[in-house]
């Protein structure tokens, strides 16, 4: 990871280099940018650990773990298609959940379907894209996400 931020920090500075003026307006905007999302994020995170602090591992890797893959993929997809978060939030918590027992087949379900499903914004989306796109969309990417599911528990040897 610190590579990551010895890349980024060699890149900012061969901006600043290259063109002090645009580099400060960009800093600025991802600034402003930053502290709008910050409320946002910040409320999404302690939504998610108080519901990770209140229920209990057990449970988790009961319904979500290795004891039945299908429900497990069935209530991760459930779960994922008609939560709103953004993947910024949702790849940590896959990675909480998966210290907690949940199988990878169930978190690529859960965020497959957080990601390309939306009931949540099936209003927004109806009223650009009419009901028909809006409900061929979903169903192809519920179908897709499923797909990436188990192909998924095939190669990490979760199924079969």
């Amino acid at each position: 990871m610190y590579y990551l931020y010895l890349i980024t920090g060699l890149a900012l500075l061969l901006s600043v280099i290259t063109d002090r003026k645009k580099t400060t307006a960009a800093i600025k905007i991802s600034y402003k940018k930053f502290v709008n999302i910050l409320p946002a994020f910040l409320i999404m995170l302690i939504f998610v650990s108080l519901v990770l602090f209140f229920v209990p591992d057990k449970m988790i890797s009961n319904y979500l773990g290795n004891n039945d893959k299908i429900t497990g993929i069935a209530l991760a997809s459930l779960f994922g298609s008609i939560t709103l978060m953004p993947g910024f939030i949702a790849y940590p918590l896959c990675g909480i959940l998966l210290e907690k027992g949940v199988s990878y087949m169930v978190l690529a379900a859960f965020s497959t379907t957080l990601m390309m499903v939306g009931i949540l914004t099936y209003p927004i989306e109806k009223e650009y894209f009419g009901i028909k796109v809006t409900i061929i969309r979903n169903v192809i990417s519920l179908v897709i996400a499923l797909i990436i599911a188990l192909a998924i528990g095939i190669f990490y040897g979760e199924l079969l």
